[in-house]
């Protein structure tokens, strides 16, 4: 796999400094059901590295000193954390709200039967990723038959009350490009997916989020093996908006690698950009991130481009 790194520093992207602090993002482990051809962890089911107890059960400890609102678990596929049930009833009882970033397929892997169940009484939020609503373009990028399981997927959390007006469970969908290309505007993709797959299959969602793809681990090799990658993120760089700069998400997230490591995304994570600052879980329980400089980089270009990308969406969805 090509490194790209060395070929996003230097940088010209504009300094930012952290606001303060609201989320904790959870790396739990790279091990997954799936492996994505945009995948910027580079998950799979062959990876092994995962969070270990000392680290999870500081997590609801410095959800309550920080006072954070919101616990981000991701991986890999979270749900496949022997301790992630505990640690999102922990957070629960704290009252933090908890986001779960469901691929969908792990909804019908042996073992996980009871899943849906399972978030559905703790209302979780689930951010579910869909990279479209036909079955040919998701299958190219996530595997074949991934299209139908995902489908299987969202009936069950539609049947439990999910994306359901009145219910208080929210369901979100993820978009993401299958090549090196912008999203689309956010808010008519919206409205295309909730058509699509209401008339086809009879879903309902809450919100769609559309993403790039950035230009890192597995999508930025590909771009290199193709001889894109100088395209592509020209093409970021084309089209970047400095309005995005102050809703980018690195201001109020801080990113915890599944060794307890601090980042100041996700992105950063997957290349290896700590925190200035304090570096570890631990250290967030005394210590504050407020006001720090954010490690920046060329692929920052790819949250700030047209109309933002963030974990949450685009920035600018008008």
């Amino acid at each position: 796999m090509h490194d790209t790194r060395p070929l996003l520093q230097p940088s010209g992207f504009p300094p930012l400094c952290r606001d303060r602090l609201t989320t904790l993002q959870v790396n739990l482990g790279y091990r997954c059901n799936q492996s994505c051809l945009h995948c910027h962890v580079n998950a799979g089911p062959n990876r092994r590295e995962a969070m270990d107890d000392n680290n999870v059960e500081l997590i609801p400890r410095v959800l309550a000193a920080r006072q954070l609102a919101t616990l981000d678990l991701t991986g890999g596929a979270p749900e496949l954390h022997p301790r992630f049930r505990w640690l999102v009833g922990a957070a629960r009882g704290l009252g933090v709200k908890v986001s779960d970033r469901c691929n969908l397929t792990i909804l019908s892997e042996p073992g996980q039967e009871d899943l849906a169940a399972f978030l559905a009484a703790q209302g979780v939020e689930v951010v579910a990723s869909l990279p479209c609503y036909l079955e040919d373009n998701v299958d190219a990028q996530r595997g074949k038959g991934v299209f139908g399981r995902s489908i299987e997927g969202l009936r069950q959390l539609n049947a439990l009350g999910y994306g359901r007006a009145g219910s208080g469970l929210v369901l979100n969908l993820v978009f993401n490009p299958a090549g090196a290309a912008l999203p689309p505007a956010q808010t008519g993709l919206e409205s295309a997916y909730k058509r699509e797959l209401g008339e086809r299959f009879g879903i309902v969602f809450n919100r769609l989020y559309t993403l790039a793809n950035m230009p890192i681990l597995r999508f930025g090799s590909t771009l290199v093996s193709k001889g894109t990658f100088d395209a592509y993120l020209r093409l970021l760089k084309d089209n970047y908006s400095a309005a995005n700069l102050d809703s980018v998400m690195c201001r109020t997230l801080v990113s915890v690698d599944w060794r307890g490591r601090l980042y100041d995304c996700d992105f950063n994570q997957m290349l290896g950009l700590p925190v200035a600052g304090p570096s570890t879980l631990a250290a967030l329980l005394d210590a504050r991130l407020d006001g720090r400089a954010i490690q920046v980089a060329d692929h920052c270009y790819g949250c700030t481009a047209g109309q933002g990308s963030s974990c949450g969406g685009a920035l600018d969805a008008t």
